[in-house]
C-alpha cells in the first residue's frame, strides 16, 4: 500500500535553519554600543561619566530621586490647591513637574548608559522599566501643557496617571537591583585571608598573563609585570566577570564581558560601566609561594630573583 511522504519533518528542519531574529532589546543594546564606540576615547570618557565612575556609584541611581521627587511634591501641592484653592500652590506643583521633568531627562540618559551591558533577563526588565518611565516623563509633560493652557483638572489627571506608571517603573529598577544585582558591587562579601595565605607557587606565575588562584573557594587574579606582582578580586565588580580572561593594558586589566578596565595598583576603575573599585590585596613571597591577604594596600611588590622571603613594602610580616 501506498504511503504518503511525512512533508513536516522537512519543514520542521527547515524552519529550525532559519536564522532566528534577535530580541529587540539586544539590537538597541548594540546601536548604544555602536554610538559610544563611535566616539572613541571622548565617547568613552562621556560613558565613564554617565555610568558614574568618578563617583564611584551609578549615577542614575541618584538622578532617579529628582523626578520621584519632584513629582510626589507636585502630587502633594496639587492636593492643597485643590482644597484652600490658593494661587501659590498651583504654581508649586507647576514648578516641581517641572524639576522633575529635567531630572527625568538626566535619569533616562544615564539609565540607558548602564542598561545597555546589563544581560538577560535583566536587560528585557529594564527595557520595559524605561519604557514605562518614557511613558510617565511624557504623561507629566501634557500635565504640564494642560496647565499652563488653564486645564488643571486635566493636567491633574494625567499628573496621578504618570505617578501612577513611574510608581511601577521604579518597583522593576527595584527587581533590577535585588533580584539580578544591577548596579551591585559583584565583589561584595568575597572573604579573603585576613592573614597571608599561599595561593600559587611563584614559578607558577608567568610574565604579563593574568592568572585566576583561589583561596576557600574565593577567586583571586594574580599578575607580575616585571619586577612587581599584583593581586585583585578576580570576579568583576561590575557583572561578576572572569579578570584572569581579560587583557591587559599597560599596568591595568580589561575584564572580557563589558571592557571595565582596573588599575592593577590599587583596583580602582579607569573605564566603565563598572563604578566600584576591585578589591586588591596585598602580596609577599615567601618559600618560594606567593601569599595574600586582604588590604593593606598598595599591592604591588617587588619579586626579587633570589630572595627566600619578601615582604610587601612598609607592611610587617
Amino acid at each position: 500500500m501506498a504511503t504518503t511522504p511525512d512533508i513536516t519533518g522537512g519543514l520542521d528542519c527547515e524552519e529550525s535553519q532559519k536564522p532566528q531574529l534577535k530580541p529587540i532589546e539586544e539590537n538597541l543594546q548594540k546601536f548604544v554600543h555602536k554610538a559610544f564606540a563611535s566616539g572613541g576615547e571622548r565617547g568613552q570618557a562621556v560613558k565613564n561619566f554617565l555610568n558614574g565612575t568618578w563617583i564611584g556609584e551609578p549615577l542614575h541611581v541618584i538622578l532617579t530621586d529628582i523626578p520621584i521627587g519632584a513629582w510626589t511634591v507636585a502630587l502633594v501641592f496639587d492636593g492643597l490647591d485643590l482644597i484652600s484653592n490658593k494661587r501659590e500652590f498651583a504654581l508649586a506643583a507647576d514648578a516641581s513637574i517641572g524639576i522633575g521633568l529635567v531630572g527625568a531627562a538626566g535619569a533616562a540618559v544615564t539609565g540607558v548608559t548602564d542598561w545597555q551591558d546589563a544581560d538577560a533577563p535583566a536587560r528585557r526588565i529594564g527595557m520595559i522599566h524605561g519604557l514605562l518611565n518614557i511613558t510617565a516623563t511624557a504623561l507629566f509633560a501634557t500635565s504640564l501643557i494642560l496647565r499652563r493652557r488653564k486645564s488643571r483638572s486635566s493636567g491633574r489627571i494625567l499628573a496621578g496617571l504618570g505617578y501612577g506608571v513611574m510608581a511601577y517603573a521604579a518597583h522593576l529598577g527595584g527587581k533590577m537591583v535585588y533580584d539580578y544585582r544591577v548596579g551591585v558591587d559583584r565583589t561584595d562579601g568575597e572573604g579573603f585571608p585576613p592573614d597571608f595565605a599561599a595561593v600559587m607557587p611563584e614559578t607558577e606565575l608567568a610574565e604579563a598573563k593574568p592568572i585566576r588562584a583561589e583561596h576557600d573557594g574565593v577567586p583571586i587574579l594574580l599578575v607580575r609585570r616585571g619586577d612587581r606582582t599584583f593581586a585583585l578580586a578576580e570576579t568583576c565588580s561590575h557583572f561578576s566577570g572572569p579578570l584572569s580572561e581579560g587583557k591587559l593594558v599597560g599596568d591595568s586589566i580589561v575584564c572580557p564581558w563589558h571592557k571595565s578596565r582596573f588599575a592593577l595598583e590599587d583596583g580602582r576603575v579607569l573605564d566603565g560601566p563598572a563604578v566600584h573599585p576591585q578589591p586588591c590585596l596585598q602580596v609577599r613571597i615567601r618559600d618560594g609561594q606567593i601569599e595574600v591577604r586582604k588590604p593593606l594596600c598598595n599591592v604591588a611588590v617587588p619579586t626579587p630573583p633570589t630572595a627566600a622571603e619578601t615582604v610587601a613594602v612598609g607592611q610587617p610580616a
